[in-house]
């Protein structure tokens, strides 16, 4: 069955969409906090460190990149995970963005003007006219560096999606109406070609976070390319105990038939 990445920005009316598609249809309704709830329990990191990887500002991950690197890693380990058996609708900020290559993912747009998203602010967190705008305009603007930094792309470029419903112009069973009719086209039905893609890309990114959980080899940059079993570990280190332990971990890892290392070790020497 089909997944729907729903985009939602905040007070847009997206997670009450998500929630209508998935009574419809019968599908599992994850929220981006509900999985993060799960990777903290899985991974062993606190919920609100998570979150933070999750909203803080660029400079403050690039004052730590390494943990930046780690818990996105959790968090996109256990989407993928949630996601391979298909019949899921997700809604948060940048889930087709960790799921990339997956044809049988709809990838969703929800937007409202702002009056519409002030009055959800006012309803919803009890604020006053200008405290809502000025909370929604801040979100906004954390979000749109959040995703220019850690994936390059603008948040609202359409190309992005493949559909954009407006909540301000439809009725939410209209736009209920207009996703579950894009799971019945065979455009977005699950396909042997994106099962094994789904397949690949949630054993890389198992192997991406238990390498970013394991002490030897959790500062590692490391490309993570998973194919049919085969996993192949790609990237620049300076330290041999990552070259001789990442291959190691690797193995370990359920699913994983064959590791292929094509780390590169650079040597340093003192003065240099």
């Amino acid at each position: 069955m089909s997944i729907i990445a729903i985009s939602r920005g905040t007070f847009s009316g997206g997670e009450g969409l998500a929630r209508r598609v998935a009574e419809r249809l019968g599908y599992r309704c994850l929220s981006r906090e509900t999985n993060l709830e799960a990777a903290s329990k899985v991974y062993g990191v606190a919920a609100k460190d998570l979150m933070a990887a999750m909203e803080k500002r660029p400079s403050f991950w690039q004052r730590v990149a390494g943990e930046r690197t780690a818990h996105l890693a959790f968090v996109r380990a256990t989407l993928c995970q949630q996601a391979r058996s298909g019949s899921l609708v997700y809604h948060g900020l940048v889930g087709h963005l960790m799921l990339p290559g997956i044809s049988h993912i709809i990838r969703v747009r929800v937007i409202a003007d702002m009056d519409y998203r002030i009055r959800g602010a006012m309803q919803q967190q009890n604020l006053e006219h200008g405290e809502a705008l000025a909370h929604i305009e801040s979100v906004d603007k954390e979000r749109r560096q959040w995703i220019r930094f850690l994936f390059d792309v603008e948040w609202d470029d359409p190309h992005l999606y493949d559909i954009v419903l407006n909540l301000s112009r439809m009725s939410p069973a209209t736009a209920c109406d207009t996703v579950v009719h894009l799971t019945e086209r065979d455009e977005f039905k699950p396909t042997a070609k994106s099962q094994e893609a789904m397949e690949n890309l949630a054993l890389s990114t198992v192997v991406a976070a238990v390498l970013a959980r394991d002490p030897r080899t959790r500062d590692a940059d490391l490309d993570v390319v998973a194919d049919s079993g085969i996993v192949t570990l790609s990237g620049k280190t300076t330290s041999e105990g990552v070259e001789q332990a990442a291959p190691l971990i690797t193995r370990q890892v359920d699913g994983v038939a064959e590791v292929r290392s094509n780390i590169t070790l650079i040597r340093t020497y003192p003065g240099t």
